[in-house]
């Protein structure tokens, strides 16, 4: 079984920050998209996932660091005693399975452990375990069966989907569908549990995780939870300002830009960025661009005799 910390390369007493930055990078790295013919990075994806999502859940992660439980998020054996681990890539995402207790109780499998148990504690212990339900220790308490694998998932989202929330339509590796909704501040790197959606498994199945990846879009740009527009304006727009139509996350609204405006001024519309996890929105900054035509005789004409306004940068001393 891996272990978490290794697996993201970060210390044992690394901050969620630390294993945060940790997993984008890696993540970036091993992403199946960038690695189509190769499939150890497919597989080593998966590790990676679940190695952040066990990192990342505080409980899980508490719970490893006492040793209570394994890099795959099952219960450990008493006394040292594990079983193998074993990983497979399966239909539409990685899968990292469970704990496999099998072997160890007193079926065909493997030799009965009650019997070491009866000599540690002075008496023999109840229902020896099978294949698919480990044993009881000599304090009278079972080990629960491990639950199935979980599935890691990676997901592409649009980017105005993504600033808008708008539900996204998941296809799992058993052919189900499902509508999934994103959450505020949904970013890359984001992941989503889906509980019961991974592999079958003794104790029941595991979860599917859901890793986002937000598009990069064709004019708007993220900044935190703003949305970035470089929007252009014709020279007469500019000089006599006047309405103009500017596209949104949302759709399409008209802005007002005011006589005079030069590039690089930013008008700012309220609430039409990212959600906030605090339940607002960002805004949308749009910076003008004036489009100056290359070849244009009537404006050729006009500045040919005008001085152009006087030295715009004279405050630079140039």
């Amino acid at each position: 079984m891996a272990d978490p910390y290794a697996t993201l390369g970060v210390a044992r007493g690394a901050s969620e920050a630390d294993i945060k930055k940790a997993y984008r990078k890696l993540a970036k790295e091993l992403h199946p998209d960038r690695n189509r013919d190769n499939p150890k990075a497919a597989e080593r994806f998966g590790q990676v996932t679940g190695a952040y999502d066990l990192l990342t859940d505080k409980d899980k992660r508490a719970r490893f660091d006492r040793g209570e439980i394994d890099g795959d998020g099952n219960p450990t054996a008493p006394f040292g005693f594990g079983a193998g681990q074993r990983g497979q890539a399966g239909s539409g995402g990685f899968r990292s399975e469970g704990f496999d207790m099998g072997g160890m109780g007193g079926g065909a499998g493997g030799p009965d452990m009650s019997d070491i148990f009866e000599g540690l504690f002075g008496g023999r212990t109840r229902g020896g375990g099978g294949a698919a339900g480990g044993f009881s220790s000599g304090f009278g308490r079972r080990q629960p069966p491990p639950k199935g694998g979980n599935v890691a998932y990676a997901l592409r989202v649009p980017f105005t989907d993504a600033a808008t929330l708008a539900p996204q339509r998941v296809t799992l590796a058993s052919g189900s569908t499902l509508d999934l909704k994103l959450p505020a501040g949904v970013e890359t790197g984001t992941q989503m549990r889906l509980a019961g959606k991974g592999d079958d498994g003794p104790g029941g199945p595991g979860d599917a995780i859901v890793t986002i990846e937000v598009q990069p879009h064709r004019f708007f740009t993220r900044d935190g939870d703003d949305v970035r527009l470089d929007l252009p304006i014709t020279l007469k727009e500019a000089v006599e300002g006047g309405k103009v139509k500017c596209p949104t996350v949302d759709k399409p609204v008209m802005i007002a830009v005011p006589a005079g405006a030069t590039s690089g001024k930013t008008l700012r519309l309220k609430g039409k960025g990212f959600h906030r996890k605090g339940g607002e929105r960002g805004d949308q900054l749009v910076t003008l661009v004036v489009d100056v035509p290359a070849d244009d005789a009537a404006l050729k004409a006009f500045v040919a005799d005008w001085n152009g306004g006087g030295n715009p940068r004279a405050a630079m001393g140039v």
